[in-house]
């Protein structure tokens, strides 16, 4: 009986976790396709230079940097459900109005508006999924949720990259922000009213005090600083991607015989990760929620991805290149999903609210500065290989950093 009632428990947990990554994928239809497109088709957004795309791709998640503590204040008030809901009407808005306003400063407001709508989708994630778990299956349960919402990302770059050619931007910004409006009902049938409150909600005035206050840990610093430099490196990547296809290649490549766009190419590159993510990210999530512990798979994979930013932009034959491509996408699964599990260990165990918050900030922070920081570098003497060569530096330290310090994470808070 106990154990039916655990399993059922779990279940409804799971279900949860993936109604959240359900609505927050149907926002992210437009957010997605812009990586691939706007770089080759920015005339089309009524941009007039190059640079403008960085500040573009970049401008909602600075935007979010103060948002992200307001969005954390909102979430001790309002429902997880309104917050949703508020969530979905918002970034539905700002995908229609990617087909219908055009220019620079309109283009700004729109994104502006979008990271407000992600910033709300995002937080109410990793508090869903923090309600929902323990030890046992936060990992899992992370990569579930990072997975779902990725299918939304798999919609974006891959049709995206395919029909925005065909039928043009505003057509196919119009049909998206349509199809986001459908995460209303599901938000009505799955997510209950419950507010997404402190773990310290439960405890007395003292004790939540001493908390909050112990919240500051060095794991956490660590963690925040690691959220940053990873989610920039991370951006540089979906950033740049079609970008490197033209800059390495040709403006159009053969793939079975099918002759593809770069923004085509990097579409279904970008998609095949999202269409694993489901899968992988669980799995890896999985695997860290065994004895091992988070940090020596996420050390291992920090080494990884190193390798494989460090091949990228150099002219390899095409199916090496594509290969090294796929390689580097499912390093980034892994290295997402075990990032987030271990920022959610440690605020289980203090303000949850409180780190979430900081955590959401550094991540934004890096998001935001990466694809501003890379188009800033494409003019350099050696451009894009020196923004990839960087990365994979970069990459290194981090995992030299986590190596040289182990006891700081040899438990989970």
């Amino acid at each position: 009986m106990d154990e039916g009632r655990e399993r059922s428990i779990r279940r409804r947990s799971e279900r949860a976790v993936i109604a959240v990554g359900a609505v927050s994928g149907l926002a992210l239809f437009g957010d997605s396709m812009l990586y691939v497109i706007l770089p080759i088709y920015w005339e089309e957004a009524g941009l007039t230079s190059l640079w403008q795309v960085g500040v573009i791709l970049s401008m909602n998640r600075f935007v979010r940097l103060p948002l992200n503590p307001l969005i954390g204040w909102l979430y001790n008030r309002i429902t997880l459900r309104t917050g949703l809901a508020l969530a979905t009407v918002v970034g539905a808005f700002t995908t229609i109005g990617y087909g219908v306003w055009k220019g620079f400063a309109a283009w700004l407001i729109l994104r502006s508006l979008w990271g407000f709508a992600w910033s709300l989708l995002r937080m109410g994630g990793y508090l869903t999924v923090i309600r929902y778990s323990d030890d046992s299956n936060r990992g899992h349960l992370m990569g579930r949720y990072n997975g779902v919402w990725r299918l939304g990302s798999l919609v974006g770059v891959l049709f995206g990259g395919l029909l925005v050619p065909i039928y043009g931007l505003a057509n196919v910004s119009i049909v998206f922000g349509s199809l986001a409006v459908l995460g209303l009902p599901i938000i009505a049938f799955f997510i209950t009213k419950d507010k997404a409150q402190e773990n310290t909600g439960q405890k007395t005035g003292g004790e939540a005090a001493k908390a909050i206050s112990s919240a500051w840990t060095p794991r956490v610093k660590r963690m925040i600083a690691s959220g940053f430099m990873i989610a920039m490196l991370h951006a540089v990547f979906g950033a740049t991607l079609s970008y490197l296809i033209d800059d390495i290649g040709q403006s159009e490549i053969a793939v079975a015989g099918i002759a593809l766009s770069s923004a085509a190419l990097a579409g279904l590159l970008q998609a095949l990760r999202c269409l694993w993510e489901p899968f992988l990210g669980a799995f890896i999530g999985g695997i860290s929620d065994g004895p091992k512990g988070r940090v020596p798979l996420f050390i291992a994979t920090l080494a990884a991805s190193a390798a494989g930013y460090a091949l990228m932009p150099w002219k390899l034959p095409l199916e090496v290149w594509l290969l090294t491509v796929v390689y580097v996408m499912m390093t980034t699964t892994a290295l997402g999903t075990l990032l987030d599990a271990m920022a959610a260990d440690e605020a289980k165990g203090t303000s949850t609210v409180k780190t979430i918050t900081a955590y959401t900030v550094s991540t934004d922070l890096g998001a935001a500065v990466g694809p501003a920081l890379a188009y800033a570098a494409l003019g350099s003497k050696y451009g894009i290989t020196t923004v990839y060569i960087a990365s994979a530096v970069l990459f290194l330290i981090i995992g030299l950093w986590f190596r040289a310090e182990p006891r700081l994470h040899a438990e989970r808070g």
